[in-house]
């Protein structure tokens, strides 16, 4: 059931619209904000609304799992099995995803993180997805023929820098970020991509070739 109409009582929204306003507050307050009557008064929704689309706030928190999984481990692995003609290109690949929400939703990363900090249940969760995480990318190095103890190390390194940068919300401007791309590839591979794979790269981001970076 996606969406209702009540002839009573107007629109009921959507499991979607209480979803990602479920969302919202996770980031913004932690799990203490998920709760049925504040996301109804934001919403402009009647609290009854709600269990149109969930049985209870269990079933909503079990949602919000699901959907950071959707956000987060996903669009990773997905990346790290991108067809790419080189290791360099590969790796241009699967750090993209870190540029923006739409790639890995770093900000619902945190939260959760948070979250399990706060519930025993959850923070299995969070170390089975960073074990996903972490050995996706070990499978993408020893694709390219980097031998385990290798494979592991880097993988280890790859995402502790991007956890790290979460972690520390660092802002960077893009500009700083991609002229560090070389760089990190460079360790990560031991090899630098070549200035046309940077330049396909920056195309794939909608940037112009010669952007800095």
């Amino acid at each position: 059931m996606d969406s209702e109409i009540s002839t009573d009582r107007g629109w009921r929204g959507s499991r979607e619209l209480w979803l990602g306003a479920a969302t919202e507050a996770l980031i913004e307050g932690g799990i203490d904000a998920v709760k049925i009557l504040p996301l109804a008064k934001k919403l402009g929704l009647s609290r009854t609304s709600f269990y149109w689309f969930f049985k209870d706030r269990e079933a909503l928190l079990e949602a919000l799992l699901v959907h950071w999984e959707a956000a987060t481990t996903r669009p990773l692995l997905a990346a790290s099995r991108e067809y790419a003609a080189t290791e360099t290109e590969a790796m241009l690949n699967l750090v993209s995803i870190f540029l923006s929400d739409e790639g890995f939703n770093a900000r619902l990363d945190s939260a959760v993180r948070a979250w399990g900090r706060q519930d025993p249940a959850v923070l299995p969760k969070v170390h089975e997805a960073d074990e996903q995480r972490r050995l996706a990318l070990k499978e993408l190095l020893q694709r390219w023929g980097h031998a385990e103890p290798d494979a592991d190390v880097r993988a280890w390194t790859i995402y502790l820098v991007q956890m790290g940068y979460i972690a520390l919300q660092l802002e960077e401007t893009l500009e700083t970020r991609l002229s560090r791309f070389p760089d990190y590839v460079q360790v990560y591979t031991s090899r630098y991509p070549t200035d046309e794979e940077m330049a396909r790269f920056k195309a794939r981001l909608g940037l112009h070739p010669e952007f800095p970076g």
